[in-house]
């Protein structure tokens, strides 16, 4: 049922550029129910459905704001969050780290010095002042909210200041990072937009299917548990992987604006 994920991952290296395959708030558990519990048991359907993020706050520059950007206020707990960083001249003013690889029966776990298989920059220990006995992504959930019941998710903004979650929704940080920050960074940094006016629609409606049919039709291909759902969403990915090819072939001269290149 699953040999399809080969041939996918022979694909997914040519679309970095887009951040598209198995990268948006990757799930990683649940306080019920066991890791694997991707379709929820007694979902006829076979199909995974993916949580909304829970954590919807905003890092924003206007006076007062609950969230103001500050050099060294802010932690990643990251993934393709990282290219936006880095793009954006932040890495001085935003810190980062990542996660272990292995994804065991609580979720995503922070790498220990014993780990031998957990190469990669800043794959290390959570490194925030306060965490040293964090061992899995889910403490950092549970430190700020207790009762907190939905899926431990990457990537993760974090304010050391107040010791809370920001945000965990992959899109809206991108769009944080690309503008909030301005004010602290140089103007060859300022001068590059994720988000221009002048193409919004255009990347709101490439965003919506292949958040849709790529970033979320890894899952409900590889975890659907019915042979319908299965067949459905994999015909559905791969066409989309053809639709982002064809996207790319016809925007490859346009390429980044040589203006706004570091």
């Amino acid at each position: 049922m699953h040999h399809w994920w080969r041939a996918l991952e022979s694909r997914c290296w040519d679309y970095v550029t887009i951040s598209v395959v198995a990268t948006k708030d990757t799930p990683s558990a649940t306080t019920a129910g066991k890791i694997t519990d991707w379709v929820l048991p007694g979902d006829k359907s076979g199909e995974f459905k993916r949580q909304q993020s829970s954590f919807r706050n905003w890092i924003s520059s206007e006076p007062g704001a609950q969230f103001p950007p500050e050099k060294g206020r802010y932690h990643l707990y990251a993934n393709r969050t990282l290219i936006a960083r880095k793009l954006k001249g932040l890495e001085d003013v935003i810190s980062f780290s990542a996660v272990h690889w292995h994804m065991g029966s609580k979720g995503w776990r922070f790498p220990t010095a014993e780990d031998t298989d957990a190469a990669g920059e800043n794959v290390i220990p959570d490194p925030i002042p306060g965490h040293e006995s964090f061992t899995h992504l889910r403490d950092l959930y549970f430190s700020v909210n207790p009762s907190y019941e939905g899926r431990f998710t990457v990537p993760v903004l974090y304010d050391i200041k107040t010791q809370t979650i920001v945000n965990n929704e992959s899109s809206e940080i991108l769009r944080m990072l690309g503008t909030e920050f301005n004010s602290l960074i140089d103007e060859k940094y300022r001068q590059i937009e994720f988000y221009p006016e002048a193409l919004r629609a255009q990347i709101d409606e490439a965003h919506e299917w292949q958040y849709d049919k790529i970033n979320n039709g890894v899952y409900k291909s590889g975890f659907a548990t019915t042979q319908e759902a299965y067949e459905r969403n994999v015909i559905a990915l791969f066409e989309a992987l053809d639709r982002a090819e064809e996207h790319l072939k016809k925007t490859a001269a346009e390429g980044p604006t040589g203006s706004a290149r570091p």
